[in-house]
């Protein structure tokens, strides 16, 4: 496989540390909301990845975390007169609703940030004693001059960055770049004991202790949306490679901003959309495919029109996952003929097409292009008669990519009673050539939320997506 490493700007071969195994960091919610939109594509980006790289046959820990100790948390939780604690409690019980809704995977390990203190203290006494961090009013900064390695992955040296950045003023700090390891206790805040006086951690330093605790020293993949390469992820870098004197990371992934109808997506616009907010208008199955539409170092674009597109396609998906089922049920158990033959040829050729996308850097916009091909060329070749081998190689093919992409999740279901009997009295008014009564009938079945379809096959009904 093929990865866009941030740090080098290039295409890599991926080549883990051991082989056959892939450990991925990947920068989880800070747990004071519902999380958003712009959250959303990260997480169903890396799970994607994760899940093409379990296909591939690597056995992959993927540890995502929660930042359950930040400001906005301990602001929040004042305001509706909670403890932070409860308060990441809520939102994390609500963060795995939202991403069950969105098809992602639970993580190998989900740690939270309160419950490895003594990790992070540990990590700031190896910087103080490094000389890479300070002590200061009872903060501890780390010592960006110290790191000659500073900016290399944002591409910029400390002067740069210090002139573009907008900056409180801190006269305890040595540089305005320094950034905070440990903070000393404000009133009313939650904190711990620590040989600096009674504090908590800063948010860079959260992340670097859980990845090297259940991944080690060196990650093979780090990722995340592209706002925290820099100062986030450059400051991981720092304090990580400060402690161990190794690379911290492999690979860098980051993807692309989300716009709001061609708008940056902010409160003041408007157009900030949770996806608890979006999941009251739309199935969230259909956001996935949509959010997998794009490649995902491309900046993408979010609209009511565009997901609109996706639950069509989403549908199209659907149907034909049916159809297959339908046609296995009366598919003929005998040998493929010649035509059959060369399907069940171009069908692979799809899945390795597919397979090859993804190994490209997680094409995400090219394998759904294999996807929607293989249903087209099923479509077009398949029938009632078609050989059980025939029809096999599609639901394969069709199922080994769509469970890739975390899509084709529910079930198929049986129909209820009523439904079924309206079904039943449709294809006998069909019969009978009473097409005003097959008309109302189907109508009935529409407000029942059924779709109904008349195919060489005969009628199909399926619940709408």
């Amino acid at each position: 496989m093929l990865i866009y490493n941030t740090q080098t700007r290039r295409k890599e071969e991926f080549v883990p540390q051991i082989p056959g195994e892939a450990g991925i960091y990947a920068c989880g919610p800070t747990v004071y909301n519902y999380f958003h939109i712009g959250n959303a594509r990260p997480f169903i980006v890396f799970d994607t990845l994760r899940r093409h790289l379990e296909r591939q046959g690597y056995r992959v820990t993927f540890v995502q975390n929660f930042t359950d100790i930040d400001d906005k948390m301990i602001r929040r939780a004042n305001e509706e007169g909670v403890s932070v604690r409860e308060l990441g409690e809520r939102f994390i019980a609500e963060y795995y609703k939202d991403a069950d809704a969105l098809g992602i995977r639970r993580a190998t390990v989900n740690p939270k940030a309160t419950e490895h203190i003594p990790e992070i203290i540990a990590m700031i006494e190896k910087l103080v004693r490094k000389g890479l961090a300070y002590a200061a009013q009872g903060d501890v900064y780390f010592d960006t001059q110290a790191f000659p390695g500073y900016g290399k992955l944002c591409g910029q040296n400390l002067e740069d960055l210090e002139a573009g950045a907008r900056i409180d003023v801190d006269a305890a700090k040595r540089h305005p770049m320094d950034f905070a390891l440990w903070k000393a206790q404000k009133p009313g805040e939650p904190a711990w004991d620590s040989p600096w006086g009674v504090g908590r951690p800063g948010w860079h330093i959260e992340c670097s202790a859980m990845s090297m605790k259940y991944l080690g020293e060196t990650v093979d993949i780090h990722c995340g949306g592209q706002d925290l390469i820099f100062p986030h992820h450059e400051n991981e870098i720092a304090q990580s490679e400060g402690v161990t004197g190794k690379p911290f990371v492999r690979y860098w992934m980051h993807n692309g901003f989300i716009n709001v109808e061609n708008e940056k997506m902010s409160k003041s616009k408007g157009n900030f959309f949770t996806v608890r907010d979006i999941a009251a208008q739309y199935d969230l199955e259909s956001v996935r495919l949509f959010m997998l539409s794009s490649h995902y170092r491309s900046p993408i674009n979010f609209s009511r029109e565009l997901i609109e597109q996706a639950h069509s396609a989403l549908t199209r998906l659907y149907t034909a996952r049916d159809h297959y089922r339908f046609l296995l049920d009366k598919a003929p158990q005998r040998a493929l003929n010649e035509q059959e033959q060369a399907f069940t040829g171009r069908a692979q050729r799809a899945l390795d097409a597919f397979d090859a996308a993804l190994n490209d850097d997680l094409n995400t916009a090219d394998a759904l292009g294999c996807l929607f091909e293989l249903v087209r060329d099923a479509n077009a070749t398949l029938h009632e008669q078609s050989a059980a081998r025939a029809v096999e190689a599609a639901a394969d093919a069709m199922q080994a990519m769509a469970g890739v992409l975390g899509l084709l999740t529910r079930r198929a279901e049986g129909l209820p009673a009523q439904a079924q009997a309206l079904a039943d009295a449709r294809i006998a008014a069909r019969a009978a050539k009473q097409w005003q009564e097959s008309d109302h009938l189907r109508d009935e079945l529409k407000a029942m939320g059924y779709a109904v379809e008349d195919t060489p096959g005969g009628q199909k009904v399926r619940k709408t997506v």
